[in-house]
């Protein structure tokens, strides 16, 4: 009937078929066809870079974003879950400078920017199929046959219309600005690309001695971290506000915060006047460099409150040309703007003994040209986070460019407040890490000085008017000689004029740069449709997305572009709920990388332990947003303790259910036929459904995943052990059926509420136990509706006292632990004290589980336990020193258990010792509690037992007969019998065990199937065992 199951735990080859099972039988496409003209559910796939090799990183993001659509669908939701591929950019850029052996804008020029183009078109597919096979192997379900590709026209058109509407709206500006700047790429980056990129650097930083005009050996003190910096320096900025000194050192006088002084100066110091900041202003000092004329006053001091006290020497050197707060003050105070660094970060010719050096390789030759110069106080390590190019891992400059900007200062309440109405996951990342990145939001430099990404589709006439083309219809419509077929890319885009509507006769070039491909990505939920340009009820009914799910490092990504985008166009949020992603670390915790070897390949653990055990492990090892260790060996543990638990459960029913040829579909599951365990095992299954349908929906995978793994160990080291018997039954009577119906219910229905977390083994479960006793039954599990938990079958009055049940047996077991006493062993009694009452038929559990002949509740549990009370001598000591003697004897004569009582209301005990009058608190003794002779206690909140362990000739006879039908069951497996199989048994070698074994001899011989039992030795497999110290030899021979 059902198809043999094998226990082995080679989870990964069985996953090959069932792969092949959804590919020949088209199971994903069914899935989404069947829900058609349900309700929408819309999920956004993040646009992986086809570019690069997946890591174990995207395995994590792959599982998780996939056990939403799946739990959706079956829910009879339509979930669309079109993939999606980021093809523009940076990295696809470097990765063909590599592989052309070319470096840097000149070069590509020279190589031929259409050449250069094809090469980025033909790179973005090299891992492609890795990819695929990838995402198929971990059974990520999307729509890879018609994803969206961000280098597509039809794309790249959307982008246009979102470009042109945020034109229209006054919110695209030009501007003459100091923006992050990647010398090696020659390009500006935005904000949310700048955070990406931070590290961890240690660098020189100096302490600057300008001289003051006309004042003998007087200098004013500055520090700066950029030392290629001085050579543009134009200003000196101090704090108007704050106190400055002159300092006298030996020979000379420096100028400085008064705050800051002390933090500076390595040596004494004689302060010989006090100013404020702003009388500071005005005084003019010598340039460090003449490499320049300057066209305006400037190298002199000036004033502005960014300049803080926290650090330095509160004068800050200036140089408009790189930094914001200097450009601030450039503008301010008209200062000459002074540029000696060109587009690749290098020394331009007029700074002659640096021509050509990048400038932070300068930096160790301008401190020693200045220390030559005595023009430097001091070098010290400065350790702070330095921004790095996020693809090239260049360090980025802070350089003065033209660059086009998105307003986002002006939308920043709106970004605001369309976040407040998305659901982040954890929670803290609204208000926090992102909330607060928003609250600082500056303007999206949008545009990039590259070559392969979507062209900014702006053209400007010499005349100076300035028009965005918003489609390929008003391209052609304003265009001169616009090809048919016309590609939207470099160089082709370039070669298209437009006819000036503002002076009519001139012609309009396109701006040279292209976008940031973040504003790509970003813009997938409505370029993904081709919209506003066709499918808009597709556009409308899937967006904003119900569900996304990325990294943390997306918050300043996808996370911030899709909500930024959404908001200037939309005034909306583009998703409502977003469970935002840890990293994956090695097993000691730290983040992986080549550099370290610490890499795990995802394939060794997949092709091992299989994709259902690395899911498994993501979802249920701790909540999505936390780091997780990932290594082999943790993979395996967890899919031990569930995973294996849970098939050998499916096995042991298959195995019986063969046996008897069960064939559920005739009978039926009547609820008052059905014993207490079964009635248990059938309230906590829907009370699982009930919380893990609610948890999902909710997004509280790991609350789930755990949950479900709680109650396949009830299942199985609960119900089905205490079921076993039952199933060995001979013939069918109603209390086999009961068993057999009950477990194949709960297996099936299980398979269908986990088959999100686990698809390929709830797959072979699914189609074992269902389609092979009912061909016309639904053809996999994952087309099948999700199971919903029915309040009738759930009893909780019934599952709080089977929960006292199993914390008593719990503790049974940990009394039995303490006293070394197996579990086979039989016992008199266990003392129990319960704050409910428990029916008899629990009592009954208890009593067998633990096996013990009586369960006593009682509220004098108490006195199985001793209390003594020892005094505590860091306290008592010192203050009663020679009466300690004394009070250890005093304390031997008190209760323990009433001074405990006492020290609860916050009474002292009270001892008299040599006539001197003491009271004793709680801290005052040490508490040592002991069980009374033959017993053990063993507590767990409000439930306490106490387990009788003395032991009479009966109970140990009957232990020993229940160690030798463990045994002989043993043998049994060992010598490969089939279950049904009848024995002989034979005993020798220990006349203690033959009397045993003689007095037990019916009891013994229906425990393990035996037709004869008999003194003596034969041919059949012999094993010597010693049993509670008899040793004894057993023989097992098949009839």
């Amino acid at each position: 009937m059902y198809k043999k199951v094998s226990t082995g735990l080679n989870f990964a080859e069985r996953e090959q078929k069932i792969l092949e099972f959804w590919k020949e039988n088209n199971i994903f496409e069914k899935s989404i066809r069947l829900r058609e003209g349900g309700p929408a559910f819309t999920f956004y796939d993040g646009p992986p870079t086809a570019n690069g090799k997946p890591h174990i990183g995207h395995v994590i993001t792959r599982v998780v974003k996939d056990i939403i659509p799946r739990y959706k669908t079956m829910k009879g939701y339509k979930v669309l879950r079109k993939a999606g591929w980021d093809t523009h950019g940076l990295p696809v850029e470097l990765e063909v400078e590599k592989e052309l052996g070319i470096n840097g804008k000149p070069e590509i020029e020279k190589y031929g920017v259409e050449p250069f183009i094809n090469r980025c078109k033909e790179s973005v597919w090299r891992y492609k199929q890795e990819w695929e096979k990838m995402s198929e192997r971990v059974a990520y379900w999307a729509d890879m046959e018609n994803p969206y590709v961000t280098y597509y026209n039809e794309y790249i058109e959307s982008v246009w219309w979102a470009i042109k509407t945020i034109w229209d709206k006054g919110l695209l500006y030009k501007g003459h600005k100091i923006v992050p700047y990647c010398p090696r790429c020659g390009t500006p980056l935005s904000s949310h690309e700048v955070a990406q990129g931070y590290k961890d650097v240690t660098e020189p930083s100096i302490y600057v001695k300008f001289k003051v005009r006309g004042e003998k050996q007087t200098f004013l003190l500055a520090w700066t971290t950029t030392p290629w910096t001085l050579p543009s320096n134009v200003a000196l900025t101090v704090n108007g506000k704050e106190t400055y000194i002159k300092a006298k050192c030996s020979d000379e006088v420096y100028i400085l915060a008064e705050a800051l002084a002390s933090n500076v100066l390595k040596e004494e110091y004689e302060v010989l006047d006090r100013v404020a900041g702003d009388q500071l202003v005005g005084i003019e000092y010598e340039p460090l460099f003449d490499f320049v004329r300057v066209d305006k006053k400037a190298y002199y001091v000036v004033a502005d409150d960014f300049v803080t006290l926290t650090e330095g020497t509160g004068i800050v050197h200036t140089a408009p040309a790189f930094g914001e707060d200097d450009a601030k003050v450039g503008r301010m105070y008209d200062l000459p703007f002074v540029q000696l660094v060109d587009g690749e970060g290098k020394f331009v010719e007029e700074a002659k003994p640096w021509k050509g050096v990048f400038v932070k390789d300068a930096d160790p030759e301008i401190i020693r040209h200045l220390e030559q110069r005595n023009l430097v106080y001091t070098v010290a390590d400065y350790q702070h986070s330095y921004p790095f190019c996020w693809r090239c891992d260049t360090p980025l400059i802070y350089y003065a460019r033209d660059t086009w900007f998105v307003k986002m200062t002006a939308v920043r309440e709106q970004l605001i407040k369309n976040n407040r109405q998305i659901n982040w996951y954890p929670d803290n990342v609204k208000e926090g890490r992102f909330g607060n990145f928003l609250e600082n939001v500056v303007d999206w430099g949008l545009s990039r000085e590259r070559y392969w990404g979507t062209p900014l589709p702006i053209w400007e006439c010499e005349c100076g008017h300035r028009h965005a083309v918003g489609s390929i219809a008003e391209l052609k419509e304003m265009g001169l000689d616009v090809p048919e077929d016309i590609e939207l890319h470099k160089p082709y885009i370039d070669k298209v004029f437009l006819k000036c509507p503002k002076c009519r006769d001139g012609k309009m070039k396109r701006v040279p740069e292209v976008i940031d491909c973040w504003f790509d990505s970003g813009a997938m939920p409505f370029a993904q449709w081709h919209y506003p340009f066709e499918n808009h009820e597709l556009f409308n009914e899937n967006f904003p997305a119900d569900f996304i799910s990325e990294a943390v490092d997306q918050t300043r990504g996808w996370f911030y572009t899709l909500l930024a985008i959404s908001t200037l166009l939309f005034d909306q949020p583009s998703y409502k709920n977003v469970i935002v992603l840890g990293h994956v670390l090695d097993k000691d915790g730290q983040k992986m990388s080549k550099h370290k070897g610490n890499v795990v390949d995802p394939w060794t653990v997949l092709n091992k332990l299989g994709a259902d055990a690395v899911r498994w492990y993501f979802y249920v090892s701790s909540a999505p947003w936390l780091p997780s260790r990932f290594y082999e060996e943790v993979v395996s543990e967890f899919q031990r303790r569930f995973m294996s638990t849970l098939w050998n459960t499916y096995a042991f029913f298959v195995l019986y259910a063969n046996i008897d040829k069960f064939n559920p579909a005739q009978y039926s599951l009547d609820y008052d036929k059905l014993s207490v365990m079964d009635r248990w095992i059938l309230s906590r299954l829907h009370s699982l459904i009930a919380f893990v349908d609610d948890s999902l929906d909710r997004y509280r995978i790991t609350e789930a995943a755990r949950r479900i793994q709680d109650f396949v160990d009830e299942l199985s080291n609960w119900y089905v052990r205490r079921s076993r018997e039952r199933f060995w039954q001979k013939d069918m009577p109603q209390d086999k059926i009961n068993a057999y119906m009950t477990l194949y219910t709960v297996l099936v229905e299980l398979a269908r509420l986990i088959a999100p977390f686990l698809p390929f083994m709830t797959e072979e479960i699914y189609g074992n136990l269902v389609k092979s006793v009912q061909p016309d039954a639904i053809e996999s599990v994952h087309l099948c509706d999700y199971p919903k938990a029915d309040p009738k079958w759930i009893d909780e009055e019934l599952e709080k006292h089977m929960d006292v049940v199993l914390k008593l047996v719990t503790l049974g077991r940990a009394c039995r632990n303490t006293a070394n006493i197996k579990i086979r062993q039989p016992l008199k009694a266990i003392y129990v004290k319960l704050s409910q009452a428990l029916p008899e038929t629990f009592e009954d559990l208890v009593k067998d589980e633990l096996n013990v002949k009586e369960l006593v509740v009682t509220d004098d549990i108490d006195s199985f336990t001793a209390v003594t009370l020892k005094p505590q001598l860091k306290t008592l000591g010192p203050r009663y020193g020679k009466l300690l003697p004394g009070i250890r004897e005093a304390l031997k004569e008190v209760d323990g258990k009433k001074a405990l009582e006492a020290f609860k209301d916050g009474q002292p005990v009270k001892l008299t010792v040599q006539g001197q009058a003491i009271e004793l608190m709680e801290d005052d003794v040490l508490i040592e509690t002991s069980h009374k002779e033959g017993f053990v206690v063993e507590s767990n909140r409000d439930i306490t037992a106490a387990l009788d362990t003395n032991l009479t000739p009966g109970l140990v006879e009957e232990g020993f007969v229940r160690e030798i039908v463990s045994k002989v069951q043993n043998m049994r497996k060992e010598a490969g019998f089939e279950v049904q199989d009848r024995i002989q048994l034979y005993y020798s070698n220990n006349d203690r065990i033959g009397r045993i074994i003689e007095s037990n001899r019916e009891e013994i011989a229906e425990e393990v199937l035996a037709r004869e039992i008999a003194e003596g030795k034969a041919d059949g497999y012999t094993k010597e065992w010693n049993i509670n110290d008899e040793r004894v030899v057993l023989t097992v021979v098949r009839i």
